[in-house]
């Protein structure tokens, strides 16, 4: 029996895994992206639309699947993931190259003269322990004098001198010192500003003012040389690229909000946990009879109980 036949017309109901055109797809597998450079086929495109679109997608689905089947794979509980390589296509940026910071006086100065802002390390190597101790603080080298188990004491020294109270003194007033002048520098950065300036800044806001203070809020008036455009209220944009943690934080943000304002609804429409149901609660104490039942067997245990008190007065 010859099943070829039979074979072929099972077979042209499956189109082939492979793709064949004039240009190759560019398929980037980091983006799971096709991209199809071949020009379109007007004929096709005008005749039926929708099949060609249908076809041109099957293609570029067809070879990015291809690909992803080629990538390392990877076995977890949920399944086998292929791992991703780097993207190959360029994105363009979303916002123009950030310009240089122009460089202040004091950095000028110093790239003129070679010097280079050096933080001193916390170790330093001490040749007589062969290793790193600590520079300040606790076992630091700058306790050194005070811990050695000689000192030089001078000819002329009192006789309850005491060498390492002595370091330990000089020590203490070199922190002191030095707190001492932070503290100044932070004042004198936080002074307030002097007559002249406060002055400056009044009239400055004042001249500001009155520029605006016409009909047209100074747009139409006439401009003196030398006067500078009046800086207005500068927007500030939220960036365009976030990382995901603020992403994350913003989104369980919304959610919280909206989790309090459901709850709240909910307290007021009467079906919080914190509202009492007083149908349920009658039905409860009633045992089923309802209200009116209940309110009869109150009055009656009420009649019943003034009945007795009397009795017994």
């Amino acid at each position: 029996m010859d099943v070829s036949n039979l074979l072929a017309a099972q077979a042209s109901k499956f189109q082939s895994v492979t793709v064949e055109k004039d240009t190759p797809l560019d398929v980037d597998a980091g983006f799971l992206t096709v991209t199809d450079h071949n020009p379109i086929d007007e004929d096709s495109y005008r005749s039926n639309l929708e099949e060609y679109l249908k076809s041109t997608a099957r293609d570029g689905i067809q070879a990015l699947v291809a690909a992803l089947y080629v990538l390392p794979t990877e076995s977890s509980v949920d399944g086998s993931f292929a791992k991703l390589p780097p993207p190959t296509t360029q994105l363009p940026r979303a916002k123009p190259l950030p310009k240089p910071k122009p460089l202040t006086k004091w950095e000028k100065f110093a790239a003129a003269k070679g010097i280079q802002k050096k933080r001193r390390d916390k170790k330093i190597w001490d040749e007589e322990k062969q290793e790193w101790v600590n520079r300040w603080g606790r076992d630091g080298k700058n306790k050194e004098k005070e811990d050695q188990w000689i000192h030089e004491v001078k000819a002329n020294a009192d006789v309850d001198f005491d060498p390492a109270q002595e370091a330990r003194n000089e020590r203490k007033s070199r922190v002191a010192k030095n707190e001492r002048q932070r503290l100044q520098n932070l004042a004198r950065a936080q002074a307030a500003q002097s007559e002249r300036e406060q002055r400056k800044e009044e009239l400055e806001k004042t001249l500001a003012a009155t520029r605006t203070s016409t009909a047209s809020m100074g747009k139409f008036d006439k401009k003196l040389e030398g006067d500078k455009k009046i800086r207005g209220v500068k927007r500030k944009f939220d960036p365009t690229e976030v990382s995901a943690e603020k992403e994350k934080q913003a989104s369980l943000a919304v959610l919280s909000q909206l989790d309090g304002d459901a709850k709240r609804a909910k307290i007021e429409k009467g079906t919080g946990d914190d509202v009492v149901n007083v149908r349920k609660a009658i039905r409860a104490v009633s045992k089923g009879k309802g209200g009116v039942a209940l309110g009869r067997e109150v009055s009656k245990r009420s009649k019943d109980s003034g009945k007795s008190k009397r009795g017994k007065r």
